[in-house]
């Protein structure tokens, strides 16, 4: 079987001495339109449901810029340098860039508002659709991602409600603890599962 990496876009933010952003790679709720036929007046759309992520694989995901391959890694989750948890609103990520050429540049962009959006890659553990053929509409609902590949400041975002924003490291300190709490309040919904 060929799982399809596939891209969303977003917002982001930036501020401090070190070089900390935090946005939202994904938000839940939102209809983005994927594309309209020009012949049959179709219009299909994706949508992210809440709770998508609660059990995606997001051990090893990189941060860069535009998805580019040939881009340097600004931040990773499994060294620490870049924290996703799931809230409310969508996929929350919070990340202190590298401090490389590329990681100053973007986090230069970030500050300025050149770049104020995100996107994500992903594959797609379960989704369902409906298909309403009076107003030509299709939504695809993805209900459970399988793994999130990676995040980016991107130029343009396929999700508008995305956002990224540089921070202060007070910001940081309040962030962390609220995703510690995310995170053991996760563990006891497994525990009550299981």
């Amino acid at each position: 079987m060929t799982i399809k990496r596939e891209y969303r876009a977003l917002d982001v933010q930036a501020d401090g001495e070190e070089m900390h952003v935090t946005g939202y790679a994904a938000v839940f709720n939102e209809r983005m339109l994927l594309w309209e036929s020009e012949y049959t007046g179709y219009r299909y759309y994706e949508m992210i449901l809440p709770g998508a992520f609660a059990n995606a694989d997001m051990s090893d995901v990189v941060m860069r810029y535009n998805h580019g391959d040939s881009a340097m890694v600004l931040a990773r989750t499994s060294n620490g340098t870049l924290q996703l948890a799931e809230d409310s609103r969508g996929l929350r990520i919070s990340a202190t860039l590298a401090d490389t050429t590329a990681g100053r540049d973007i986090y230069a962009l970030i500050k300025r508002g050149d770049i104020s959006k995100m996107s994500f890659a992903f594959t797609v553990a379960k989704e369902t659709a409906e298909d309403d053929r009076e107003a030509k509409t299709y939504v695809r609902k993805i209900e459970a991602f399988g793994t999130i590949v990676d995040v980016a400041p991107v130029d343009f975002p396929a999700y508008d409600g995305t956002s990224l924003e540089a921070r202060g490291a007070d910001y940081f300190r309040d962030l962390e603890q609220t995703m510690q709490e995310a995170e053991l309040r996760k563990r006891l919904r497994l525990r009550t599962y299981f």
